[in-house]
């Protein structure tokens, strides 16, 4: 197989054609320079022709026969009597519930498991309590907190072990 050289082997003796030249496009050339020129004519032709905004004011006032009325000084009544009224409302007063809540945090094989959680939450500022139970499966060791007498006071104490990162609390009936 002949190896070649295409630098070696020089340039085409041929020449190559030379771009052909184009014209100027004339007719581009005019229509720009008309425009061109049709716009400063029109901006000139405009010039001065805009009314003056004092002259205007004046033609307004001319033609305004009636003056408005002078704005009526405001009173604010209510700033006065508010104060003098009250508003009686009557609430029913809840019955207290038999029922007790407690929170359950935990349920642990190991007590120690239990102890620590215990004392994460005696840091939240609650006193839980660690209570074993034997279940099916062998015995449990239960971190609980309360009892509680509203269900609400039992959502909000596990609202506050929430923010501080112990999650899994659940609130039951009291049934110990």
């Amino acid at each position: 197989m002949a190896h070649k050289d295409y630098v070696a082997r020089g340039r085409n003796p041929k020449k190559a054609p030379e771009p052909e030249k184009r014209p100027l496009p004339w007719a581009r050339i005019v229509i720009t320079l008309a425009l061109v020129f049709g716009f400063g004519y029109f901006l000139w032709s405009i010039n001065d022709k805009a009314e003056d905004p004092a002259n205007k004011k004046d033609n307004a006032q001319a033609k305004q026969v009636d003056p408005l009325p002078e704005v009526p000084k405001e009173e604010w009544e209510f700033i006065k009597t508010l104060p003098e009224y009250s508003v009686e409302v009557e609430v029913e007063e809840q019955a207290a519930s038999d029922k007790r809540y407690l929170m359950q945090c935990g349920s642990f094989r190991k007590q120690s498991q239990a102890e620590e959680l215990k004392a994460r939450i005696a840091f939240q500022g609650f006193e839980a309590q660690v209570r074993p139970s034997e279940g099916s499966s062998g015995r449990w060791y239960r971190v609980i907190i309360g009892p509680y007498e509203s269900k609400r006071l039992a959502e909000k104490q596990r609202h506050t072990l929430q923010r501080a990162k112990i999650n899994g609390c659940k609130i039951w009936l009291w049934n110990l």
